[in-house]
Formats: structure tokens, sequence, C-alpha cells
């Protein structure tokens, strides 16, 4: 079988066929870091960390490249707001970031590069437009000109002449065209700069992407992903951008996922319906989310009720509860740990040993088919029948070569899906009361990163935690 990826460009599923027969080489657009995450960003986090996960279970060498958005409009103003330097406000959202998404499972990026540490690399990206004449310099700010590149629209199928400029595109009379987009930013007093051949300023918001991408990946990306809401004009003016610049495809393949709503609503500031990650693993176990945003396939939109992440719970459960006994199993079956249990030797029942082949070859057939992680958990779900069946049957005549092949074919999913995660070891009551204690200590100093960091980590080991006028109550999820 050969693993086919729809490909937003073309419209059309493509065989994965990489740059280096070995290695694939993936960007995804990271979030910018002013504020706390929600479920919108955890679902591209969690879709490509799957991607990533199961190109290297097939055999890949991924180098897996994330960016942070560490400066732009909404961190500078986030910056005011909180009365910190705009580098300090964005390290504490990517530590919030980071202790969300490792609560989530999720791998952490080969690399996870920040626009503030790449400047010299975005200016001279910019400085080759100016020089091909892509790019012109107008008031301090310089603009890319859509109408030198043709093709600008391409990613998103729209055509140039009857995009809605004012909605999607800011219109500024300092453009020679409406179109026109802006590669760096004259800088306002009182702003975050740095110096540049036009003047201090700050790059606009595409150009980072294709300067860190071709800094670390090269010129053509094997894929590019990110949600379905940056294909335009994020992806759109990337790509343009840099084809400019190198003449080559930005990425073989463009993968986006798609939207999150929240109870049949498009999630919305306006509506203030956003769902935080930090809220939502206070409410449920991180696991059960990671199920829930892979139990429809990620171009899919995805529906966000109370009742879509109790069904999730249950399922989850089900599979974890399955695994569980059969881990249990083991160990009753005087295997002690699965490494030993491999030394005792011995050949699986062949009925099981072919049925637990089938179920391998039909997760991977769906994983194949673009991924199609809904389907796959459908063999996740034959394989606990299969486990929990057996174990009923046997009672205490279990074959520990029979267990451990039980156990490893689910490993072998579970590998790709992050399902069923290791529970962290548990807090003891005065280490829970230490840590609360650290915690008000930081929030009298005002040390709001520690302190949120404590709470982050208390989370993560089940301990929610309720501030209250007669102090910090505690209670265990």
């Amino acid at each position: 079988m050969t693993l086919h990826i729809y490909d937003t460009l073309s419209r059309q599923k493509k065989p994965l066929e990489p740059q280096h027969p070995d290695k694939v080489n993936m960007y995804v657009c990271g979030p910018t870091v002013y504020g706390y995450i929600h479920i919108g960003n955890a679902r591209p986090a969690i879709v490509f960390d799957v991607v990533r996960r199961y190109l290297e279970t097939t055999g890949y060498e991924v180098n897996y490249v994330m960016n942070f958005t560490d400066v732009d409009d909404k961190l500078i103003n986030k910056a005011k707001e909180m009365q910190l330097p705009v580098p300090e406000v964005a390290s504490h959202f990517i530590d919030a970031y980071y202790a969300d998404t490792d609560a989530l499972g999720v791998k952490r990026a080969t690399m996870n590069p920040r626009v503030t540490e790449h400047m010299d690399q975005i200016i001279e990206f910019i400085g080759e437009l100016v020089e091909k004449g892509f790019a012109y310099e107008s008031g301090g700010d310089v603009y890319f000109h859509t109408k030198k590149f043709p093709e600008y629209g391409k990613l998103s199928h729209q055509n140039l002449d009857e995009l809605q400029f004012g909605i999607r595109i800011e219109v500024d009379a300092r453009k020679q065209d409406a179109q026109d987009f802006v590669l760096w930013k004259a800088a306002k007093p009182g702003e975050i700069a740095w110096p540049s051949p036009w003047g201090e300023g700050r790059p606009g918001w595409h150009i980072e992407c294709s300067a860190m991408a071709k800094q670390y990946l090269g010129d053509t990306l094997d894929i590019h992903g990110g949600g379905q809401d940056l294909q335009f004009p994020h992806h759109e003016c990337e790509l343009a951008q840099s084809e400019c610049v190198t003449g080559k495809p930005l990425a073989s393949i463009w993968m986006h996922n798609g939207y999150i709503n929240i109870n049949n609503e498009k999630m919305s500031k306006s509506l203030n319906n956003g769902v935080l990650v930090k809220d939502l693993r206070t409410a449920y176990n991180p696991a059960a989310i990671r199920y829930f945003m892979l139990s429809t396939h990620y171009r899919n939109p995805l529906n966000f009720t109370d009742e879509a992440m109790q069904q999730s719970v249950n399922s989850q459960e089900r599979l974890a509860n399955a695994y569980g006994n059969v881990k249990h199993a083991l160990q009753s079956a005087g295997a002690g740990t699965v490494d030993e249990a491999r030394e005792q030797g011995g050949e699986p029942e062949a009925a099981l040993e072919a049925k637990m082949a089938e179920i391998l070859e039909a997760f991977d057939a769906k994983m194949q088919d673009d991924f199609n992680t809904a389907d796959a958990i459908t063999a996740m779900f034959e394989w606990a029948s299969e486990a929990n069946v057996y174990i009923q049957k046997k009672g205490e005549h279990v074959a520990v070569s029979d267990l451990l092949l039980l156990h490893d074919t689910f490993e072998a999913m579970n590998d790709v899906l992050g399902l069923v995660m290791e529970q962290a070891e548990e807090l003891l009551d005065e280490e829970i009361d230490q840590l609360i204690q650290e915690r008000t200590d930081a929030r009298k100093a005002k040390n709001w990163a520690r302190a949120d960091e404590i709470r982050d980590l208390l989370t993560a080991k089940g301990i929610v935690l309720e501030d209250t006028p007669q102090g910090v109550r505690w209670k265990r999820v």
C-alpha cells in the first residue's frame, strides 16, 4: 500500500513522494502566542502529531518544524495590557502552549523557531523580493505586489479580480493595489522594533513562515500543514512570496484540517464561545479530548458539545479498560514485565495471530488513505472486542504468548493515535499542599509564569484548583 494524502492545491489525493527516500520535511504553522490556546488550536496540534507519528512508524525520519509567532499586533496589545515586555509575554504563553499540548500527548516538534530569533533571515528574504521586483517600499512599509505573481489565488482557488478586499485583506492607501499584503511594517512610537533597510519595524504575518521554512527545510517542503482558516490569506501569501524567491513549489502537499464548531455555531470572539484547552482538560481526561479530535476525519468539521465529549470519554475508557485487562492478565499469568514475558518465548494461537494481523492491516489501510483516523479507531475497537472475549473465554488458562500478541497489536496502533496514555504518578496530599503554597507565594510576588506553571502541573496530575475567599481548595478528578 502507498500512503495517499489529500492535497489542497490540486484538490486530489496524491501519493507521498518525499524528496529524500527515508525523510519527510514537514512545516506546520503554529500559534500566535498572546493567550492560552483553544480547542481550535489543539486540533492541528493533534492532527499533525498523528501524521508525524504514523510517518515515523512506517520508517520515515520526520523533520517537523512548527513555529511560534512571538511578535504581532495582538501580542503588542497583550503586552500593554499585562504591562510586560513582548518577549516575556510570548515566553509565558509558549510555556502554557507546551503545558496544554504535552498533556494532550502531543510530541514536541523537532524544532519550534520563534519569529524574533530570525529577523536576519526575514529581512534577507524581503530584500530578495524587493530586488526581484516582487515587492516595493512605501512609507517605511514593504508590500508584496500580488499582480506580479499571476498564480496568486491558486491555493485557495480564488480569482484575484474577484477577491473582496477590505474583508479578508486590509485596504491601505499606501498600496499600489488593494490586494497587496505587507511584508515589513514600520514601527509606531513605543513599539518593539528591529532595524532594516526600510527603517525600524517588524515583519508582517505571512513572511515569517516563508523565511523560517526555507531556513530549516529548504526551498520545497514535503508537507505544509495548518488549519483551514490559514488557507487564505496566510498560506496563499506564503506560497506566492516563497515561489517568487525560489522559483520552486513551496510544498509538494498542502494539508488543512477542518474547523471546530461549538454547539453547531462557529467559534468566535463575538459569540464568546471559545473553549480553552487548559479549562477543558480540568473537566475531562486529556486522552478523551484527543479521542474526540481524532474521531472525525481531519478534513471534516468537528462539532464540540458536552454530549460529544461524554461519548468520547466513554469510548476512550472502553479502549483503556481493554488494554488494562490485557496488561493485568499478563501480570496475573506470572509474566512479570512485558520484556520478561518476551523472554519466555512460545508461539501464539494461529487463529488469534491471523485475527491480529487482519486488524493491523485494516488499521494501516485506513491510515494510508489520507490519515483516516475515524475509521482506524474502528480497528482498535475490534481489537478490544477480541481481547475481552479471549480473556473471558480463557480465564485462568491464558497463554503469555497470546497476551503478548494482544498487547503488541494494541501498542502498534496506540503508538500512532495515542488514545491511551500512561497515567502520571499520583501526588501525595502533602505534595499538593506544598505546591499550592508555592503557587500562592508566586502570585504574591507577581511571578505569574511560575504560578501558572504550578497550576498546569497540578492539572496534568488530575488536580483541580478552586480559588475561594477562604483560600485555595483542591480536588482530584
